[in-house]
């Protein structure tokens, strides 16, 4: 069974968290987010989601676990290890403009006709952008292959974007967004919205919850041309500690008190109802 596990290039792995270790295989080239997911579906049951966690790879030079280094991949057999972080609980799950970015997603025109519920998380998505201008939240908004499938649509008001990148990989995560990201200091919560929630949202997600940053979904501003596929990946999501949430709850955690200065406007943003639409449907 392992050699046939180890040949078509996968190279052995022992996971280690807490006093348990477990051999397992990897393929040649996995990167930081295949492991955060390896060490969920290993131990999954054991690891308090909520909290913050490092992985450490054994060093035979130095006969200890050492950080891993940036851009580490699977290149040999090695030990590895999930080593919880303290962290401060009172600033779990909350949100604050000066440590948050928003991320909006693939929101263009050609998917107009595919996306289940496309008017309505258009109509949700400008309100965030507005709510971003507003508290001075920076905004960064991807393009799936624009040559193809058009720019972000009309409705939105991109022109106080941090950045507007295209791309042809599925996640957001890329060399330009991490750029944009290294230069927001304190950044602690992405919020992200747009399409589809089962693969650009969904990716985007695990590989930003992978460099350690809490990711915040807004459940009325995300869709995908099946509901089915939709809703088994928030549920997925949801399971790996990202915070599955609304535009209102956002934009009112953000502004926290009615005396904010801010509030008033916030307040004209959200004063009628985001759009009833189908997105509660399970299928």
């Amino acid at each position: 069974m392992a050699d046939s596990q180890h040949s078509n290039n996968h190279v052995p792995v022992l996971f280690s968290f807490s006093a348990f270790s477990r051999p397992s295989s990897l393929p040649l080239g996995s990167g930081h987010e295949v492991l955060i997911q390896k060490f969920l579906s290993i131990y999954g049951y054991q690891i308090d989601i909520h909290r913050k966690f490092a992985i450490q790879l054994f060093s035979n030079e130095w006969g200890q676990y050492i950080d891993l280094p940036k851009g580490f991949v699977i290149s040999e057999k090695c030990k590895l290890r999930l080593v919880p972080l303290q962290i401060d609980i009172t600033t779990l799950g909350n949100l604050s403009p000066s440590t948050t970015v928003f991320f909006c997603c693939d929101m263009q025109e050609r998917f107009r006709p595919a996306i289940k519920y496309f008017g309505d998380i258009i109509s949700v998505g400008q309100r965030l952008l507005q709510g971003a201008r507003i508290l001075g939240i920076p905004v960064i908004v991807s393009e799936q292959y624009p040559k193809g499938l058009g720019s972000t649509v009309q409705e939105m008001d991109l022109s106080a974007a941090k950045l507007v990148f295209p791309k042809t990989k599925f996640s957001m995560v890329l060399p330009e967004a991490e750029a944009a990201l290294a230069e927001i200091p304190g950044l602690r919560s992405v919020v992200l919205f747009g399409v589809e929630t089962h693969v650009c949202i969904q990716q985007t997600a695990l590989d930003l919850i992978g460099r350690g940053l809490e990711v915040h979904i807004v459940a009325d501003s995300t869709s995908s041309r099946s509901m089915m596929d939709r809703m088994f990946a928030l549920e997925r999501l949801a399971r790996t500690g990202i915070t599955i949430t609304t535009s209102e709850a956002v934009l009112l955690q953000l502004v926290a008190d009615k005396d904010h200065p801010k509030f008033k406007e916030i307040q004209n943003i959200i004063k009628a109802s985001a759009p009833e639409s189908g997105l509660l449907s399970k299928v």
